[in-house]
């Protein structure tokens, strides 16, 4: 039944992903985060449902937007993921190493990147944008949900591991559960004329940080610890915030099950065979491959092959390889130096665009759902960057996503900016906004919801969605 449900979903969506894209690319995304199809059991496990809905709004966009809406937009990020994928790209064509494993997950990088910059030209309204953070946000949620209510009632019995994809791994489901913690709380907050849905927002982030803890990963909770901090600190209201992590923090042991207690005690332990110890190894191995190949590194997927050519643990028969068990590394030794400075200047591009949003939407009240978003899309990345260190996810498929919505923030939040600067640097003061109200509905620009200066919640555009 769920196969006859999920395949008949996305068979009828299809007609209406060809005359409007930005529908195939939320289904898409839908399919991608949700993994609705590996929670079946008979023919739709295995379809190529995603491979359907791309061809649909690609081929739709071709023959419906091509002269109206651009493929992509250009900015600083958009700019410097294509250039990354030149420099893996060239690096994985001199590559000792080509094979179908190999094969496949750089066509499937190729494919993430696709999808980012087609994302980029999509999102050019913040209706548009709204959508597809809450297609997102539901989505992931949906596993955090679950995994925390099923957590609550069994006392924390079973260890929680992804649906499958780019989330089958435990250790990247919690990755991206954590990742999500972020659109939720942000979310919630901006939609503030909707209490419901922001208490709502509130308790699946607690369920959540349930599933994240339950997952076994101790990368994903030191990468739930950095997010949360982060969140506290961007607040506003440190000291209470601070409160409450501190008493979070001491109840935490009280009420953890036994064996996830037993997982976290052994962050830092380097002996024996313990993945702590074989993370050593894989770094100090990475070090080499570095040093041997700075400019173009090993080749994508060639560094396992290559582990034991450079490993520095004298190999014999039967040696262990390991993965990079770093993003940052796994970059570099793979993709080489010039590769590894542009993924990094991807990274921090993030948190200077979201600075000059975070501004414009303290400046103009009209404009409150701007901060929030920046906020959001800091938090996030930051929980990825702790995350990423201890993780192999260089290529990880949210990020190149996150990465593009970060430019449609930057872009949309510019746009309306653009339409009204009378209004920036304006006082939020209650005696202010009815006039600011006025004179934005008088020039058709953003209209201006509440009339107490921290209540501004929306920004209505004439005419129909697009």
């Amino acid at each position: 039944m769920r196969d006859l449900v999920v395949f008949a979903i996305v068979m009828l969506t299809l007609p209406t992903s060809f005359r409007r894209p930005f529908v195939g690319l939320l289904v898409f995304s839908w399919l991608a985060y949700m993994r609705p199809q590996d929670l079946c059991w008979g023919f739709a496990r295995t379809m190529r449902l995603s491979f359907f809905v791309g061809m649909a709004m690609i081929v739709g966009w071709w023959a419906n937007e091509q002269g109206g809406r651009p493929f992509t937009r250009w900015d600083l990020r958009t700019r410097l993921i294509v250039l990354l994928a030149a420099l893996v790209s060239v690096s994985y064509l001199f590559a000792p190493v080509h094979d179908e494993y190999t094969n496949r997950y750089y066509f499937e990088y190729l494919k993430i990147v696709a999808v980012a910059l087609f994302t980029v030209g999509q999102i050019d309204t913040r209706q548009r944008l709204r959508a597809m953070l809450w297609t997102i946000a539901l989505s992931l949620g949906f596993f955090g949900v679950k995994g925390g209510l099923f957590g609550v009632l069994t006392g924390g019995a079973q260890i929680m591991r992804g649906p499958g994809g780019m989330l089958e791994d435990n250790n990247d489901f919690a990755l991206a559960l954590v990742m999500n913690v972020p659109l939720l709380w942000y979310l919630g907050l901006s939609e503030r004329t909707i209490p419901l849905l922001r208490r709502a927002t509130q308790v699946a982030v607690v369920l959540t940080v349930v599933t994240v803890v339950l997952t076994h990963s101790r990368g994903g909770f030191l990468s739930l610890c950095a997010t949360a901090l982060w969140i506290a600190w961007r607040s506003g209201k440190l000291v209470r915030a601070s409160l409450v992590l501190v008493t979070l923090g001491l109840l935490f042991p009280l009420v953890a099950p036994q064996h996830v207690l037993d997982r976290l005690s052994s962050i830092g332990e380097s002996t024996g065979d313990s993945s702590i110890n074989a993370r050593y190894i894989a770094w100090q191995t990475a070090g080499r491959m570095i040093e041997a190949n700075p400019l173009l590194g090993v080749g994508m997927r060639n560094f396992q092959t290559s582990f034991l050519q450079y490993s520095v643990v004298p190999p014999s028969e039967g040696s262990p390889t390991y993965v990079a068990h770093n993003s940052y590394l796994q970059i570099w030794a793979e993709s080489g130096t010039p590769a590894f400075v542009v993924y990094l200047l991807l990274l921090a591009s993030v948190f200077l665009v979201c600075r000059k949003v975070f501004r414009i939407g303290r400046q103009r009240p009209d404009m409150a759902w701007a901060a929030d978003y920046a906020r959001m899309m800091e938090a996030t990345t930051a929980g990825f960057l702790v995350g990423a260190f201890f993780l192999n996810r260089g290529h990880f498929d949210l990020i190149y996503h996150w990465l593009a919505l970060v430019t449609c923030l930057a872009g949309v939040t510019f746009t309306v900016y653009r339409r009204a600067p009378e209004f920036a640097g304006a006082r939020t003061g209650p005696r202010s906004i009815e006039v600011r109200r006025r004179g934005a509905a008088a020039a058709g620009a953003p209209v201006v919801a509440g009339t107490t200066g921290a209540s501004v919640v929306s920004w209505r555009r004439p005419g129909r969605w697009r």
